[in-house]
């Protein structure tokens, strides 16, 4: 998981509900804020609950970073990415994760590639926001020629997954929050929480409804700013479902009047050419949703609908393009905020 800690302001926002102040608390819910995945991660949950249920949730979110990220020296990504080619032992949600990352790579006939790793790693568009650099043609040709999602091998009998490349890294950050935002979901849902809300660095998977019965009221940002007051494009009322973006603009920098942004087409090696400026899918749960966000910022908005289609648990899905016009897919409504 990259470093996001500069981008506190995401498209999507929260609205009508408690702020982000660490144990915050009112007679209806209790809502904590920490720092993990280099992120902010808020947990806001409908009282009566017990004491220790945040701790026990946040401590989850720990240990799954301390399996997913590509960064951390041992982790289950770091120990295969540094395997030379032979397969890893790993955690069984390890392996889940990563089969479902090669499910995405055949959806979008490899513009999503799990093995994208050695790229999004010379890119790197959160550890340096501040001294951006584009990485020299030379090495950009040598990492692309280790991404290939169809190179990696998966055994679930043993629990291993293996790199057939030993230069090949893969990076698992671009789905591990939404599967990690479905793991606490299920825990709180075991927990006997009837209402909840998951946000972690804008990511939101959503229990039930709030205190009152009524749904979680999410803001989806104008990449723009907008131009109705509120720098919304709208609101969606949703419940127990999750809603997830991705953007161009989301993490981003410019040299010499060239914007360059973080979701990178692995044909190029270079940020994708694309008329999508931000996708927020709205799906039955996070990690679907965060595969398809991405998925079809990299194929366009031709091929969105298509790729929808051939995922059930597609609910909906707002579309903004390069041109300013906003395209409403599937089962959604856009609340207007104006």
């Amino acid at each position: 998981m990259h470093k996001e800690v500069y981008r506190i302001l995401s498209f999507i926002i929260l609205i009508s509900m408690l702020g982000g102040c660490a144990g915050k608390q009112s007679g209806e819910q209790i809502s904590e804020t920490r720092l993990l995945l280099d992120t902010y991660c808020t947990i806001t949950v409908n009282t009566p609950v017990d004491s220790g249920l945040l701790k026990e949730a946040f401590s989850l979110i720990e240990n799954y970073e301390a399996l997913f990220s590509i960064t951390i020296e041992g982790s289950d990504v770091w120990r295969i990415n540094h395997a030379n080619g032979e397969p890893v032992p790993v955690d069984p949600q390890t392996v889940e994760l990563v089969k479902r990352g090669l499910e995405f790579g055949e959806l979008s006939g490899g513009m999503f590639d799990i093995t994208i790793g050695r790229l999004s790693r010379l890119w790197d568009f959160g550890d340096k926001p501040d001294q951006p650099s584009v990485p020299g043609e030379a090495e950009l040709t040598e990492a692309r020629l280790t991404v290939d999602y169809r190179q990696v091998n998966v055994c679930t009998a043993d629990s291993t997954v293996q790199l057939v490349d030993p230069d090949a890294w893969i990076d698992i950050g671009a789905i591990a929050k939404g599967y990690i935002g479905d793991k606490i979901a299920e825990f709180l849902i075991e927990s006997g929480v009837t209402g909840a809300l998951i946000d972690l660095g804008g990511d939101v998977v959503t229990v039930g409804s709030r205190h009152d019965g009524t749904p979680w009221r999410i803001g989806l940002r104008e990449p723009s700013g907008g131009n109705n007051g509120s720098g919304l494009l709208g609101v969606v009322e949703v419940a127990g479902v999750s809603v997830i973006g991705s953007g161009t603009y989301e993490r981003q920098f410019e040299i010499n009047g060239i914007s360059y942004h973080h979701i990178l087409d692995p044909k190029t090696a270079r940020p994708v050419i694309s008329d999508i400026v931000s996708a927020t899918v709205v799906t039955k749960n996070a990690l679907t949703g965060e595969g398809l966000s991405t998925i079809v910022i990299l194929l366009g908005s031709e091929k969105a609908q298509e790729v929808f289609g051939q995922v059930p648990d597609f609910i909906g899905a707002v579309l903004v393009l390069d041109s300013g016009e906003i395209l409403r897919l599937g089962n959604i409504e856009l609340i207007d905020t104006r």
